[in-house]
């Protein structure tokens, strides 16, 4: 596996300029279904397993489910403040700073996992009771220098927890 295929293993974040309700509800799919998958992939993991990474200099799978459950709840707050704010800028935290924090490194997976499920259930609320005109309306994406709308920021969600499953996958080698 080449290097680039270890850090992007479902290829780059590349929105496409709008999406079908058929693949926005694929997209909610999948944030849907991610939770249990990544509780059923982790639940039993020794330290060790945990301690692993997808690649050299990577975060690692203990810092991934860290990292999944802050971005699931900043995703949900950036559709939120969309859909209540005029022009907003969507939350940007420093990703890098976040995942090196001490509960990022050392806090156990559970309360993570907990609130990966919790977000979700919110998220998923609020989301199947967006109507079309919601769904177009688009916040500022600082970090990525883009306006994103509400159909490409659910797409950006789905890509995110399946881009992390994957690298975990990749760290326990079972790619």
């Amino acid at each position: 596996m080449t290097l680039e295929q270890r850090q992007y293993p479902i290829g780059k974040f590349a929105p496409k300029a709008d999406y079908t309700p058929t693949e926005i509800a694929q997209f909610i799919k999948t944030i849907e279904d991610a939770p249990a998958k990544y509780q059923k992939l982790v639940v039993n993991l020794s330290e060790a397993d945990l301690a692993k990474t997808y690649r050299e200099g990577a975060w690692t799978i203990q810092q991934l489910i860290h990292h999944v459950a802050d971005m699931q709840l900043i995703h949900f707050h950036r559709f939120k403040v969309t859909i209540t704010e005029q022009n907003p800028q969507g939350s940007v935290v420093n990703i890098d700073g976040w995942a090196n924090t001490p509960d990022a490194i050392f806090a156990p997976i559970a309360p993570s996992l907990a609130m990966f499920e919790s977000t979700k259930i919110r998220f998923m609320f609020l989301v199947n009771t967006l109507n079309a005109a919601q769904w177009e309306l688009s916040f500022h994406h600082a970090t990525r220098k883009i306006d994103l709308t509400l159909k490409q920021a659910i797409y950006m969600s789905a890509w995110h927890v399946e881009h992390h499953y994957q690298h975990i996958k990749i760290a326990l080698g079972i790619a």
